[in-house]
């Protein structure tokens, strides 16, 4: 359904930054470690929840991450060259330096999503604001001579539904959903990242000017690409200029132009003031309330089966303080816990069933897996939306 299991999505995302950090200050063993936890992680993420609506864009990141891997292998020093195998001396290695430079493709993922609006539960305010700053312009831009918000910021937990927001709102305008993954922008990209950016936001408009579809440009991790930095390494400093640049076209030139940025991060606090001034729309993506929770467990319980005592309603106040995510990863558990059971005596027969889930089954669950989110976090979300929220 409409949240991932960003447990997952989250570790994974660490694993490729430590591993682009790494990467970048020359640190190959390291760099390489890291690049295949990623993989890993997100291949992983794929086959536990295979109907998961976003696993091919994940799947598509793991693959970045495991051609740097190969060429990370291939390469014989700390630069950013691939040392070949040269055909003609027995595949033995030669002096042949070449500039390792991905393809434009690799990271960028463009598709038309077919997420459902109203399978993003709760978030309203969320919602409200990206109607009011993508969906009506979109529908009726003449009804705006003042313009409308281009950049939009989507920040708050882990495991709250940032992505799948930014998703439903394109599948919602039948829009192009252009996919950036800012981790690996610099580890692929290298030499050629600003010409790629210049590209994206080329390619964008293309696509708006020939078939007349809005499109999304979708900033995942926003920070570690915008991120305030005492030192830049590399082209970095080259990129961030050229991505000012490209958001600038959008917000102030292409007044008709239904061409959007979306930006997610887990740490706004982190995003570097020039970046921060692009995004005119900042929305805080929270955990979910009470009926959101309600629905989240009628959702994920759907196909279990449970107790005729079952109440959804006194349940979901057990899960206060649980992100989206966290709901779906318990509810996940307990499934697995009682199943389980089937097994203790050996394989069970195809009649066999499980028993029935109770409320105490979950009870015990929470005891055992606390939320994601702690107080501070959520109290560090709050300071910084007092100063920079702007719905």
């Amino acid at each position: 359904m409409s949240n991932a299991p960003k447990v997952l999505v989250d570790t994974a995302s660490k694993y490729a930054s430590e591993a682009i950090k790494f990467d970048s200050q020359g640190s190959r063993g390291t760099a390489i470690q890291k690049y295949q936890q990623a993989v890993d992680t997100l291949l992983r993420l794929a086959k536990l929840h295979p109907n998961y609506a976003l696993n091919k864009i994940y799947l598509k990141n793991a693959k970045i991450y495991q051609d740097r891997i190969t060429a990370l292998q291939n390469t014989t020093s700390t630069s950013n060259n691939i040392i070949k195998s040269n055909p003609s001396n027995g595949g033995q290695q030669a002096s042949i330096i070449e500039p390792l430079n991905a393809s434009y493709g690799d990271v960028i993922l463009q598709e038309k999503p077919n997420v459902k609006w109203n399978e993003v539960v709760g978030l309203d305010d969320a919602k409200k604001a990206l109607q009011e700053s993508i969906t009506f312009p979109s529908i009726r831009p003449e009804l705006f001579p003042l313009g409308w918000p281009r950049g939009i910021l989507l920040y708050g937990p882990p495991g709250c539904g940032k992505t799948i927001l930014a998703a439903a709102v394109a599948s919602e305008i039948d829009g192009y959903f252009m996919n950036v993954d800012a981790t690996t922008i610099m580890a692929k990209w290298l030499g050629d990242a600003e010409k790629n950016v210049s590209k994206l936001f080329g390619n964008a408009r293309q696509m708006i000017n020939n078939g007349k579809f809005p499109v999304i440009i979708f900033i995942d991790e926003v920070d570690s690409l915008f991120g305030k930095r005492d030192q830049e390494i590399g082209g970095e400093s080259r990129v961030r200029n050229q991505f000012l640049k490209e958001m600038d076209g959008v917000v102030d030139k292409g007044k008709n132009l239904p061409l959007y940025v979306i930006g997610a991060t887990n740490k706004p606090w982190s995003l570097d003031w020039p970046f921060l001034r692009r995004f005119q729309k900042r929305i805080n993506v929270t955990l979910p309330n009470l009926d959101a929770r309600t629905e989240m467990l009628e959702i994920y319980t759907s196909s279990l089966k449970l107790s005729k005592y079952f109440k959804l309603s006194d349940l979901a106040n057990y899960f206060n303080g649980y992100s989206g995510s966290d709901i779906r990863d318990v509810c996940q558990s307990v499934q697995l816990t009682v199943v389980s059971k089937l097994f203790e005596h050996g394989n069970p027969g195809p009649e066999s069933t499980p028993d029935e889930i109770t409320t105490n089954d979950f009870i015990e669950m929470l005891k055992k897996r606390k939320p994601s989110v702690s107080s501070e976090m959520l109290n560090a979300y709050n300071n910084w939306s007092d100063n920079y929220e702007a719905l």
